[in-house]
C-alpha cells in the first residue's frame, strides 16, 4: 500500500534502500558462478559481463547528475 502522506525524499529512501537492496543481492548470486568446480568460463566472458554491469551502473549514476552538460575539453 502507497502512503499517500510520504514526501518525495521519503519516498525516494524507501525506493532506493528496496532497489539497491534487490541488485546487491543479484550482484551475490551472479558471484556464485565463480565456483570453477561447478561452472566454466574465460577471462573474456567474466569481462564482458562486467563490462556490461559497469556500463549499466554508468548510465543510471550519470542520471543523478545535476545536468551539467560534459562538452568538448583540450
Amino acid at each position: 500500500m502507497v502512503n499517500t502522506h510520504e514526501t518525495p525524499e521519503e519516498r525516494f529512501k524507501r525506493l532506493a534502500v528496496l532497489r539497491t537492496n534487490a541488485v546487491l543481492d543479484k550482484l551475490r548470486i551472479l558471484g556464485n558462478l565463480s565456483n570453477r568446480q561447478l561452472y566454466g568460463y574465460s577471462e573474456e566472458e567474466v569481462e564482458k559481463v562486467f563490462n556490461a554491469i559497469n556500463k549499466q551502473v554508468r548510465d543510471v549514476r550519470a542520471k543523478f547528475s545535476t545536468g551539467k552538460q560534459r562538452g568538448f575539453e583540450l
